[in-house]
């Protein structure tokens, strides 16, 4: 359905065809692009490993079960009246008061002379709840906090950089096709000049000398066609990898580059102001401050008590015919606090070395903050340039056109040499180079300073 919405259409030789605005290849790309889906499966990455950190905070459930048999072994405490005589009647163990009974003597549980208690076969099933909590893992769930915002942020760095890089190739494709259909116009001029001079050589009108510098400007020129139709079509193979699509793909662009390059709108960026809180770069270095003040924390967590609880519940079942010896009781609930004591020279280390790592992070947050201030004077600065020069080459490219026109004209009615028309070709070349150049320049600052200012 997706591919359906980008117009994703099938030839007849089922070659796929993409056709793309401007928006719909930036969306395109943020949704199948190798490097976006590696961003978003760092994001789960993080949440999972903050889920798993709170995990470890939460009450521990297991059961188990425990069988036991003896092989019909009986416990022999001697004769019956010795036994009575030296066995208690009940016996204390965890403040519960337990009774001991001795068994009548039969075959299967005890002896007539010796008064032995049969070890029959028995069960335990056993249900345990545990929960343990510290500071450091209170800490460290909020580092995963942290480490998960990162995370985030990296990820919409990555979508702003695709935006941005398909962008600059999708413009580049476009003036190399505007390119391609400035040199094809002058081709055709200067190839009728040519079909001109050689006519008037075959009637005796000119030397053929000016013929051959005309037909050698158009081999030339048909050379640099030909290298940048093949500049295109790397072009558009970078714009499919940088879309994640089918390499045998057809491309076909439907915005037009005079809907992007807009000389207004990069002017606005100049006025707009830097809120550098914005910047993408500016937001990961906050968080790495605030990670290593959490690090001071998790430190100091070290000299906390460890808190524990537990609850077991057990059954004890006797497979055999009587019921044996049972000292399980069924509930037993516990609770335990450790203080550490000793190691204290390696926890005062860790937290000084934990505030040294603060004090760094902070000094590369204000290093960048100033960087950041410098690179912003320094892209303003580019695209100032950028768009005083396009318009200067606009105008040049105008101009240049001008002249030729005017040279040509001149030179079918033999008022202008060769060499003139030569020299005229190789200034709106060179023109038309300058002007796609420019354009190229107030494209890419204008990106620059969008991704610095996070727009």
């Amino acid at each position: 359905m997706a591919l359906l919405a980008f117009g994703l259409v099938t030839t007849a030789q089922e070659r796929p065809v993409l056709r793309l605005s401007l928006e719909e290849a930036q969306q395109y790309a943020v949704e199948h692009n190798a490097a976006m889906q590696n961003a978003d499966l760092e994001v789960k990455k993080a949440e999972l490993s903050r889920w798993k950190t709170l995990s470890t905070m939460l009450p521990q459930v297991k059961a188990g079960f425990d069988y036991q048999n003896m092989c019909g072994y009986t416990m022999n405490f001697g004769s019956r009246g010795s036994m009575a005589s030296m066995m208690p009647d009940s016996i204390t163990i965890g403040g519960m008061t337990l009774p001991i009974s001795i068994p009548e003597s039969s075959s299967e549980t005890t002896d007539e002379n010796s008064g032995g208690i049969a070890m029959n076969p028995s069960g335990t099933f056993s249900i345990t709840a545990s929960v343990a909590v510290t500071g450091a893992q209170i800490v460290g769930t909020m580092l995963q906090n942290i480490a998960m915002e990162m995370t985030d942020i990296s990820r919409q760095q990555t979508e702003q950089t695709t935006r941005a890089n398909v962008k600059n190739v999708y413009v580049s494709i476009l003036v190399m096709e505007q390119t391609i259909g400035l040199l094809d116009s002058s081709l055709a001029n200067l190839e009728s000049l040519a079909a001109t001079s050689q006519a008037a050589v075959n009637v005796g009108a000119a030397e053929q000398v000016d013929a051959d510098k005309l037909q050698v400007q158009v081999a030339s020129l048909k050379s640099s066609i030909n290298s940048t139709k093949r500049s295109l079509q790397a072009l558009r193979n970078s714009m499919l990898l940088q879309l994640g699509a089918d390499v045998n793909a057809t491309l076909e662009l439907s915005t037009p580059i005079d809907n992007i390059l807009s000389v207004d709108n990069a002017a606005q960026l100049l006025g707009q102001g830097f809120d550098i809180t914005r910047n993408f770069n500016y937001k990961l270095l906050e968080q790495n401050e605030e990670l290593a003040k959490r690090n001071v924390t998790m430190a100091w967590m070290d000299f906390t008590p460890t808190l524990s609880a537990y609850y077991q519940y057990s059954n004890k079942t006797y497979f055999g015919k009587d019921e044996g010896f049972n000292m399980t009781p069924p509930n037993m609930v516990g609770a335990s606090i450790s203080v550490p004591l000793l190691t204290v020279g390696t926890r005062v280390s860790n937290i000084k070395s934990a505030k040294i790592d603060l004090q760094e992070a902070v000094n590369s947050r204000r290093q960048a903050e100033d960087g950041l201030r410098v690179q912003y004077n320094q892209l303003c600065y580019d695209l100032a340039s950028a768009l005083e020069n396009y318009d200067i080459q606009n105008r040049n490219l105008e101009v240049t056109q001008r002249v030729f026109n005017n040279i040509t004209e001149k030179y079918n009615y033999g008022r202008a040499s060769s060499l003139e028309v030569t020299n005229a070709s190789t200034d709106i070349i060179s023109a038309q180079s300058n002007y796609i150049q420019a354009v190229m320049n107030v494209v890419s600052a204008q990106i620059a300073l969008e991704n610095l200012l996070n727009n």
